[in-house]
């Protein structure tokens, strides 16, 4: 078994508390298009700003070699079901499946060859627990699973960044899955109806953003605004990956397949 304790002990803490990130994953053709929204919570203050994949990359890895500790929580899965595994005869190995995917060649054809055995969507564990919105090669977000594995978490691993669960460091730079959907279900907030345009979702956008302020997290003025009006809820979900992981204690599987924190 493992858990996140030790990686975010103090994370509740004023002294010496890590830099968390927030990320809004994006799996979108060349490299995200700046898609991706990343927010920033350092000493109670709260940033947002936007980056392609390779940026995000470049973030992670340059905040390994910072004095402080950084914990990057990202929406997109970060490893495949045991059953997906199995059923395609790969090594029940987290790097050994991010390595099977990288050798499809690109997003499409990693889906066409799972589909070519079985069109089945399995999820993991950490779906079921979490109650994430969809498994990780459904048609909505194989591009973010993929992706993340080959093109982010890959890389970051080889620098020797720490992914956890599945493959922990010493590394001041920890990266982990999270998910708005859990937050928003595990906190009792809107969990629907606040993506889109229009003055229903942005109420409900509105709702989120006065609850998650009541937590304590100080949202400027402008960034609310920017979160109010964004009607992908892209910046939203960044800021929701703000609030605190959960701290728990990981089944075995969840070192093969991820965990949501």
């Amino acid at each position: 078994m493992l858990s996140l304790r030790q990686a975010t002990v103090g994370l509740r803490s004023p002294v010496n508390p890590p830099i968390l990130h927030g990320v809004d994953f994006s799996g979108a053709d060349q490299g995200g298009l700046h898609k991706i929204r990343i927010a920033t919570l350092e000493s109670g203050n709260v940033r947002l700003a936007r980056a392609d994949r390779g940026q995000l990359l470049r973030s992670i890895i340059d905040s390994s070699a910072s004095a402080e500790r950084h914990i990057w929580r990202i929406d997109a899965p970060v490893g495949l079901p045991l059953a997906t595994l199995r059923a395609h005869g790969v090594r029940e190995e987290w790097l050994a499946s991010a390595k099977w995917a990288l050798d499809s060649g690109s997003p499409r054809a990693w889906r066409s060859m799972m589909r070519s055995i079985s069109r089945e969507e399995p999820r993991r564990r950490a779906d079921i627990e979490a109650r994430t919105p969809m498994a990780p090669m459904n048609l909505r977000i194989f591009k973010q699973t993929w992706t993340l594995m080959c093109e982010v978490l890959l890389p970051l691993h080889a620098a020797g960044v720490s992914i956890v669960p599945m493959a922990p460091t010493a590394s001041n730079a920890m990266v982990c899955e999270g998910c708005p959907s859990s937050v928003l279900q595990r906190r009792g907030w809107p969990a629907r109806g606040y993506k889109g345009s229009g003055g229903p979702p942005r109420e409900v956008r509105h709702t989120i953003l006065q609850k998650l302020m009541g937590t304590g997290l100080r949202v400027p003025p402008r960034i609310a605004a920017e979160a109010e009006e964004d009607e992908e809820g892209d910046a939203l979900d960044a800021l929701l990956l703000l609030t605190p992981p959960q701290v728990t204690v990981v089944p075995r599987e969840a070192l093969v397949e991820g965990w949501v924190y």
